[in-house]
């Protein structure tokens, strides 16, 4: 059976970048990619294995 994933954006605070990652990254989020929003400044895509 293939994984199944969910998926989240995470706007990205310039100073707190690291903190924000290491915080997702501990609760089971993956960094999949960092682009420049909307707006001024930073989104973060990251994805986690779903529950089955």
């Amino acid at each position: 059976m293939a994984t199944q994933w969910e998926y989240a954006t995470v706007p990205l605070i310039i100073h707190a970048t690291k903190a924000i990652l290491d915080q997702w990254g501990a609760d089971g989020w993956e960094l999949v990619q960092v682009i420049q929003g909307p707006d001024i400044g930073l989104v973060a895509y990251l994805k986690r294995p779903k529950d089955a």
